[in-house]
């Protein structure tokens, strides 16, 4: 009987324990072999390995909600975390429109210094007073490509019919003397096809995943030099983190810290790996050039930087914060 007893105030206790677990929801857009997914999926096994009670549900696909719409629900702690591009919410924080922003990013290593600067740390109080903070920190890279000739300063553009990732990069490419077609990086592929597009800006694995390579002549890679670099971290309600018990912060800070070096190496592979895709499949490999990328920075200067500026209140102290990390 006493045995009987024990067992069942053994089960009692573990369901106790098991009840005071908590579950947190984390949403994002993309497929669960996208790097974004994987970064979400290691900071769960870390956690759930740390053993505090902490347990991270991952929604991937856009299945809880929408993929521009996840700021909102963060914010207001109906959802836990998310894997966001922080330039989706421009709309309620304009000083995140810079997060996205031509020649803002050289490289991958200059993202890294971007993120531990003065400007990030300004992007995230901006953050806290929507109760939002960042767990981990990450930038992809993308590039270039041209139907019939490469794409690697303003210089190559007058004339063309181009698509561009993001509002900023359409008002430099602009600019450069190019008309403008909005689509989604989906439709890249059809508009180049049948003509409609005679170059395309957008991420390193869009260009791969969507076969770009099967319509174009040359392509320019992220390299030493990128123009398009888009911050896109791991966020957290500020509230819903403050709330766990020190243990379960402590664990969600050392699964982020080791997703945070995965997610900068992940990033370079991308990089190459869609060079390589490209090279094999025939197409010319283009580099841009130091003075190339300076070219376009004084480019965005007069167009994106300066609409930036016009449109955002403080706008010149943090793009001039942004600027200074060399």
């Amino acid at each position: 009987m006493s045995l009987k007893l024990t067992a069942a105030a053994a089960a009692l206790i573990a369901g106790t324990l098991s009840a005071h677990a908590t579950d947190l929801r984390l949403s994002h857009q993309w497929s669960d072999k996208d790097v974004r997914h994987q970064v979400a999926q290691m900071v769960a096994d870390e956690v759930a390995a740390a053993d505090v009670d902490l347990n991270i549900r991952i929604f991937p696909t856009q299945s809880l909600f929408k993929a521009r719409e996840q700021y909102t629900p963060l914010s207001r702690g109906q959802l836990d975390m998310t894997v966001f591009p922080l330039s989706y919410a421009g709309g309620q924080q304009p000083a995140y429109n810079l997060t996205l922003m031509p020649g803002l990013v050289k490289n991958h290593d200059h993202a890294a210094r971007l993120n531990e600067s003065d400007f990030m740390a300004a992007i995230e109080e901006k953050m806290a007073e929507d109760d939002v903070m960042v767990l981990v920190h990450g930038y992809l890279a993308g590039g270039f490509a041209g139907k019939d000739e490469c794409i690697t300063a303003p210089d190559d553009m007058p004339g063309k019919q181009t698509r561009a990732a993001g509002k900023a990069f359409e008002q430099m490419l602009a600019g450069a003397g190019a008309s403008i077609a909005s689509m989604a990086s989906s439709e890249i592929y059809n508009a180049m096809q049948t003509g409609v597009l005679d170059a395309a800006n957008t991420s390193s694995s869009s260009f791969v995943s969507y076969r770009i390579y099967e319509q174009v002549a040359c392509y320019t890679p992220a390299g030493d030099y990128a123009l398009w670099f888009m911050y896109q971290p791991l966020l957290m309600n500020k509230s819903t983190f403050e709330g766990l018990t020190e243990e379960q912060q402590q664990a969600l800070r050392d699964a982020a810290a080791k997703a945070e070096a995965f997610y900068l190496e992940e990033a370079k592979k991308q990089d190459g790996a869609s060079r390589q895709v490209f090279e094999e499949a025939g197409v010319e490999i283009a580099e841009m050039t130091e003075e190339e990328f300076n070219a376009w920075r004084a480019l965005a200067q007069e167009t994106s930087y300066k609409a930036f500026v016009d449109e955002t209140p403080g706008g010149q102290e943090l793009l001039d914060m942004a600027l200074a990390v060399e």
